[in-house]
């Protein structure tokens, strides 16, 4: 990873550049989409170069071994601004990229300031998430979010992944003509049923093979709405014993201690295993796979687990009803006792009934939601065919 602190450490190109910025390659749905994005440029001649607030994310590696060149810079924490504006500002002087690609919030906004300095740069962002409750998050984040409405005119560009996530866009202020939808790409290669991996898991989590597991794979955030899983969860250990639950994924520990003291009285049968990197397997490894939130755009967790051909429980929001089709089923949101219905409802299939669904929804992910289509239709959106 290059370390950017002044301009004489980059190497001029000559060709066209893409440069993605971002705060981090941490584990995250929108960073996933990044890296496939700019390694899928990448592998199709486009100079591509991705930045980062901050270094040492999980998918730093991938990023290298793609042979896609990583800029650190280097940000120290939240009140490091002068000095990381500044060796912003030196890179994209530098850089002269063709195309400024940010990924949510605060890189958006970075980059109103940034084309005042970019000369003929198009400055594109990425819009991923619809529907927030904007009341459960901190002061600076809801300011962040009312610029970013108001400052979206300027962007020349607007790429959301869902067809929620522009409508929610459009009615909180963001300019409507300048907004088009991709929606993101899953790796079919990668995200596929994986038996081993199903074995080796279970095995870890003492899930016995004629017990059913039902997971929940997100961050542990607000909106991904843990609570109404766990409740729904409560209600179906009710009625049947041999259901277990698992929660895939990690978050603050105060948020995570008040989701896990509600979830007390389930005692082992819901198992917190935080973040992994082996999500072919974790999914293999459950018989449904679920998403209880009350705010999304495209839920990469959903198509994924379809991937791996998982039959999927999802509420209603964002695009997760189109994403399932008919391969799973969809409920109302905030919804704990729906949840629990429609869990059930797949959890009373026979075996045959609910490995169809599976074989269904692997086909919908690889007509629909392919990673070449997702690379195909950002090369024509940015001019790069």
């Amino acid at each position: 990873m290059l370390h950017y602190r002044k301009r004489s450490l980059l190497k001029k190109h000559s060709k066209q550049l893409t440069l993605f910025l971002a705060r981090s390659l941490d584990r995250g749905g929108a960073e996933r989409q990044l890296v496939a994005l700019a390694k899928g440029l990448a592998k199709n001649g486009h100079h591509v170069a991705v930045a980062v607030f901050y270094g040492g994310g999980v998918f730093d590696a991938e990023l290298a071994a793609a042979g896609v060149r990583l800029i650190n810079l280097d940000k120290r924490g939240r009140w490091d601004v002068l000095s990381f504006l500044i060796r912003l500002l030196a890179l994209v002087r530098d850089e002269r990229p063709t195309i400024l690609h940010s990924y949510l919030t605060v890189p958006n906004l970075l980059t109103v300031i940034l084309k005042l300095f970019t000369g003929d740069s198009r400055v594109v962002w990425g819009v991923r998430a619809s529907n927030m409750d904007l009341s459960r998050y901190d002061k600076l984040s809801r300011l962040s979010y009312w610029l970013e409405c108001r400052l979206s005119r300027f962007a020349d560009l607007i790429i959301a992944n869902s067809q929620a996530g522009k409508q929610y866009a459009t009615n909180n202020g963001f300019c409507a003509d300048k907004i088009v939808v991709i929606p993101n790409g899953i790796d079919t290669a990668f995200f596929r049923f994986d038996n081993d991996g199903r074995q080796r898991v279970r095995a870890e989590w003492k899930i016995a093979e004629d017990e059913v597991l039902v997971g929940l794979t997100a961050r542990l955030d607000p909106m991904k709405d843990h609570s109404t899983f766990i409740t729904a969860a409560s209600i179906v250990a009710q009625k049947h014993h041999n259901v277990h639950f698992v929660c895939i994924g990690s978050g603050q520990d105060d948020y995570a201690g008040l989701l896990k003291q509600q979830a007390t009285s389930l005692g082992d049968r819901l198992l917190w295993v935080g973040a992994r990197d082996d999500m072919s397997a974790v999914y293999s490894a459950l018989d449904i796979a679920s998403s209880s939130s009350f705010g999304e755009g495209f839920s990469n967790t959903i198509a994924e687990a379809m991937a791996c051909s998982r039959p999927c429980v999802v509420t209603d929001v964002g695009d997760s009803a189109w994403i399932v089709g008919n391969t799973g089923l969809v409920v109302s949101a905030s919804n704990p006792e729906a949840l629990a219905a429609g869990l059930l409802k797949l959890i009373n299939l026979s075996s045959r009934d609910k490995d169809e669904l599976g074989t269904q929804a692997r086909i919908r992910v690889e007509q629909e939601f392919a990673i070449e289509t997702l690379i195909t239709r950002t090369e024509q959106m940015l001019g790069l065919t």
